[in-house]
């Protein structure tokens, strides 16, 4: 079986619900976040009214405020969410930047069975993405992972919003994981997972999570344990171009990583790699040289750091 697809109104909400209570399931949304107060309110209240004030599809939605120099922790409290600190979940286990560590960090704090990511700085979107992309964890057993997909309106043209992914992705899964060539945005920041896959996976801390994620999976369960689904049109604050390249760093680690091909790395001596403090992980980072103007290097330091599954922690 391959990739399965859908649209997000393929699933009554009736019937979500139904299957949700047959199975005695819990629902968390968890909103990764870092500086975005402009936008996370708006986000948390509007699942808040329409999926857990109104119906009871979702259980918990827990914003992980990834240190966040805003109000992005008091905006997305006063709207409803329970918030966390990262770096203050399990101090034991260390902290480091990202968005992923704060998707791993997150199953710390949880208590769904099935786990809905979105990010925090949503704009011209609606509450059915969180419906839609439970509509195959609920109705099917072998989906262990659905991600979704949308037109991204750009200022220049619909591929504005997705350099990233075809740049560097979209070239990766084409000639290292052509098993994942049907998925139409493999960088989607809205997904859903049962609790029990995404805790046995290895977790980037960085952005590289959505990639990693989905090569583990189909690797270890085949293309019919991901789902992908249409939801429709999403809009989003941009990074600049040069920000950028760190993201493509990071996710062209991972993938290199899992194609079994060695990375050369700085040595330890300049701190490249470094023990946390709980000594069970060690980081990793890349030196990325950006050139503004002429011969003079700006250097971004990259983490490559990935977390091991959560199970062996929870």
């Amino acid at each position: 079986m391959g990739i399965r697809a859908g649209h997000w109104d393929d699933w009554a909400l009736e019937g979500l619900l139904g299957r949700k209570a047959a199975g005695g399931q819990r629902v968390s949304l968890v909103v990764p976040a870092r500086n975005e107060a402009a936008t996370v309110g708006a986000v948390v209240a509007r699942v808040r009214e329409a999926l857990m004030d109104t119906v009871s599809l979702v259980d918990e939605i827990v914003v992980i405020d990834s240190d966040s120099v805003d109000d992005t922790y008091a905006v997305a409290e006063s709207a409803g969410a329970r918030v966390h600190r990262s770096a203050e979940i399990r101090p034991d286990l260390g902290t480091h930047p990202g968005k992923g560590e704060a998707m791993w960090k997150s199953l710390f704090v949880t208590t769904g069975d099935l786990v809905v990511f979105m990010d925090a700085d949503l704009h011209d979107w609606d509450t059915h993405f969180v419906p839609g992309l439970l509509g195959p964890l609920l109705h099917h057993p072998e989906v262990q992972l659905v991600k979704g997909f949308y037109d991204r309106p750009g200022a220049d043209g619909p591929l504005e919003g997705g350099r990233v992914t075809e740049l560097v992705a979209r070239p990766l899964i084409a000639l290292l994981f052509p098993e994942l060539g049907g998925l139409v945005q493999p960088l989607a920041g809205e997904w859903a997972v049962r609790r029990r896959w995404f805790a046995g996976l290895s977790v980037p801390t960085g952005y590289a999570v959505e990639l990693a994620a989905l090569v583990d999976t189909v690797r270890a369960a085949g293309p019919g344990a991901i789902a992908q689904v249409d939801l429709g049109v999403r809009a989003h604050r941009h990074q600049a171009l040069r920000d950028l390249g760190g993201m493509a760093t990071q996710i062209l680690a991972a993938a290199l990583a899992r194609a079994g091909v060695a990375v050369q790395r700085p040595d330890s001596s300049s701190g490249a790699a470094d023990d946390d403090s709980s000594g069970r992980c060690v980081a990793t980072q890349a030196v990325l040289r950006q050139y503004l103007r002429g011969l003079e290097p700006v250097e971004r330091v990259v983490p490559t750091l990935e977390r091991p599954a959560a199970e062996d922690y929870l």
